[in-house]
């Protein structure tokens, strides 16, 4: 039930912020300034230094109040690192079969990177509850998307790679259940320099593109 529930959310929400940062600090700062602009979802990405401990920090500041998952996860150990930690989602670049199950068992959501047909279809029938289609820009953007939807309608897709402000409502409307926003949203240089605000109203405005794309 968790599963669904958090599944439902991110979807309700449609965006996905993933948090790549230098340091720990910066990633609470900039998820922070994120949060303060009715984003309550954030993937951390293994990339953070010392980002298992920092996702176990985060589940006992935010609890209910934000729905954290873990990014980057390439491995069955790590995934299962980060859910004792508190993450209750897992995103992966790649289609691993070992970290989908070990989800799977332990009753948490994945979701898992594939960029052709084939990948896409291999991610959703290894238990992907949505599939992580990255990088999607690379081949196309929303146009992509759509054309992977014509015949794959009931795969649920989360675009990531070169979403940004100007597209993210392009994405929805070619069927994306939600998007996975990177540098374009995550701006820890703003934060850095003293300007959190512009990160917010960032934020802010994802929300109302997500909103108006679905109408």
């Amino acid at each position: 039930m968790e599963a669904t529930t958090t599944l439902e959310r991110i979807v309700g929400l449609g965006i996905v912020p993933v948090v790549r940062a230098p340091s720990s600090a910066d990633a609470v700062a900039v998820i922070d300034a994120i949060r303060a602009g009715g984003i309550d979802v954030i993937e951390l990405t293994m990339t953070v230094p010392g980002a298992v401990d920092l996702i176990a920090d985060l589940a006992r500041r935010f609890g209910d109040e934000v729905l954290l998952g873990a990014g980057t996860v390439l491995d069955a150990g790590t995934a299962q690192a980060c859910i004792r930690a508190g993450a209750r989602f897992v995103v992966s670049p790649i289609v691993d079969e070992p970290t989908l199950a070990t989800c799977r068992e332990l009753g948490i959501p994945a979701m898992a990177g594939a960029l052709t047909p084939t990948e896409v279809v291999r991610a959703w029938r290894a238990g992907s509850v949505l599939v992580k289609v990255f990088p999607c820009t690379a081949l196309g953007g929303p146009a992509y998307v759509k054309a992977l939807k014509a015949p794959l309608p009931h795969i649920g897709l989360l675009p990531t790679g070169g979403v940004s402000l100007s597209n993210a409502g392009d994405f929805i409307r070619a069927g994306a259940s939600a998007v996975g926003a990177g540098a374009d949203l995550v701006d820890v240089a703003r934060v850095r320099a003293g300007k959190p605000e512009v990160v917010t109203e960032r934020a802010r405005q994802y929300v109302r593109a997500v909103a108006e794309a679905r109408g």
